[in-house]
């Protein structure tokens, strides 16, 4: 049961290829980060005509990044944000296996605690990576779990963790929020804000409009239903030379289009297809498209095109009615000496007002560790991943800077030599109610598929792993319509150990 679930199988029988004469076949891809190009690259590979485009001068979406200049005069490369590569990332791994068979360029992050000015840290990543056993582990070992504190859990409640249904579990869950599904499990406050409000925030979103059926989709595909343990990988060095200029070259070889700088401004769907209105550029026709945009951006598009209320109605109000996630900030700082050696990499950061995670970057990426090295000095990264929205992006920085002086006091010793910093709303939302109504990959737009983290899909996962598995699943539905054997697509256990079969 814990070993990865084949979702989609192979089908040997059908053709790999579409023919190289079939020019039915060209594809448009609208956005450039993970959900697009997975999308395009494998339907590139599979010899459909294929043109991806990208608003931003650089693929990426949120692992994009961009030159920046230090005082110093040094060239570096900033990221939008620290990300983690899980291990039950299975279907992210094989695409990024497209650029890397080896997975060379990935390398385990450790331990990575969690902190807090009211208790000692904890880390939970050392723990079996068997189901059930991991649960066990973590309440034996854990401090946040005495036993004085678990006599007060509200079992029947908890174990709705243990229980998770793809269908079962939002019937029953997703009218709650998440403070109230903790607040019924009865957990110590302690328990409660080192593990779960920890979890919570690492979604963009707050437990107090966080769908509690959502929260409990992650807490199986993280944890309760991953059989690869909490262990986390990181880019040895930063993205564009890990990540986007090998795909890029990738699809180039694909025989695939990549056009940055070209902002997507309307879709019409007519007799000869859809097209598609490029930013100072021509219009683009193809037979099948794919938007791979956040929701922010989605929404805008679909406004700006005419009729496609009546193209796609039901599409149309769904996208029109998606919640965003809260606002959070990430800032790069650029310091003058360094914090304790004995910092993890990565910590996350509970029951600070702004402060949600710490980055050693200058420890886990290459050209931040060589710029370290030359000037004794180190890289942080603090991310706030849900701030109030009435803040401005410089006062934000401000308090995340003074609550990490207060967790870690030589931070205050340093001086810090740069700030690049950015105040971002493209999260996507999961409010209480609101996922019968979360599009998925196939529309009612003929033609249109849907790619993202915030796409609808049973099958497990989250973050990057949602946005490849739906990138796949959209370049599937293209190649299912042009007679071409799907892409396969492998996950973790769909149902929770404890989960009731369905009748």
């Amino acid at each position: 049961m814990f070993s990865p679930h084949t979702v989609v199988a192979p089908r040997p029988d059908l053709p790999q290829r579409v023919p190289d004469d079939r020019s039915s076949g060209k594809v448009v891809v609208v956005g450039g980060g993970l959900a697009g190009v997975t999308a395009a690259t494998v339907l590139a590979e599979r010899g459909l005509t294929v043109e991806l485009l990208e608003a931003a001068p650089r693929l990426g979406g949120r692992l994009g990044t961009w030159p920046r200049t230090l005082p110093d005069g040094t060239e570096v490369t900033v990221e939008h944000g620290y990300h983690g590569f899980f291990r039950q990332y299975y279907t992210l791994r094989d695409v990024l296996r497209r650029i890397d068979p080896d997975l060379a360029f990935l390398r385990d992050v450790g331990g990575y605690p969690v902190e807090s000015r009211e208790w000692e840290s904890e880390d939970f990543s050392d723990l079996p990576t068997t189901p059930l056993a991991n649960l066990a582990a973590l309440v034996w070992k854990s401090p946040s779990f005495r036993l004085r504190d678990l006599r007060k859990v509200d079992g029947r409640e908890a174990l709705a963790m243990l229980r998770y249904d793809p269908v079962r579990t939002f019937a029953e869950h997703d009218h709650r929020t998440t403070a109230e599904l903790l607040d019924s499990f009865g957990f110590s406050e302690r328990g409660r804000a080192m593990l779960f409000e920890v979890f919570a925030h690492s979604f963009f979103n707050t437990e107090q409009r966080y769908s509690a059926a959502e929260f409990l989709a992650m807490c199986h595909f993280y944890f309760t239903g991953n059989p690869e343990g909490l262990g986390m990988d990181v880019p040895t060095d930063q993205y564009a030379a890990t990540i986007w200029d090998p795909f890029t070259r990738l699809l180039e070889k694909h025989g695939a289009t990549v056009t940055t700088g070209a902002r997507a401004t309307m879709v019409v769907d007519g007799p000869g297809g859809w097209s598609v209105g490029v930013d100072g550029g021509p219009t683009r026709t193809a037979r099948h498209l794919v938007v791979a945009t956040d929701v922010p951006a989605t929404r805008a598009l679909f406004e700006r095109s005419p009729a496609f209320a009546t193209t796609g109605p039901r599409l149309a109000g769904q996208v029109a009615e998606l919640p965003g996630g809260e606002p959070y900030v990430v800032a790069r700082l650029w310091c003058r000496g360094d914090v304790d050696a004995a910092h993890a990499p990565f910590t996350g950061v509970t029951r600070e007002r702004i402060l949600d995670s710490v980055t050693l970057f200058h420890r886990i990426e290459a050209e931040s560790a060589a710029w370290a090295s030359r000037t004794g000095g180190s890289v942080i990264e603090l991310h706030s991943y849900a701030c109030p929205h009435d803040a401005s992006r410089d006062d934000l920085v401000a308090e995340m800077r003074h609550e990490l002086a207060g967790l870690w006091p030589e931070f205050a010793a340093l001086e810090v030599l740069d700030v690049d910093a950015h105040l971002y709303d493209n999260a996507p939302g999961f409010d209480p109610g609101t996922h019968a109504r979360r599009p998925g990959v196939v529309t009612d737009a003929r033609g249109l598929r849907l790619a993202g983290d915030w796409v609808a899909t049973e099958i497990p996962s989250a973050l990057m792993e949602r946005a490849a598995v739906t990138g796949v699943l959209a370049a599937n539905d293209v190649l299912r319509e042009e007679g071409v054997a799907p892409e396969p697509v492998r996950s973790i256990a769909p149902r929770g150990v404890l989960a009731r079969a369905r009748g």
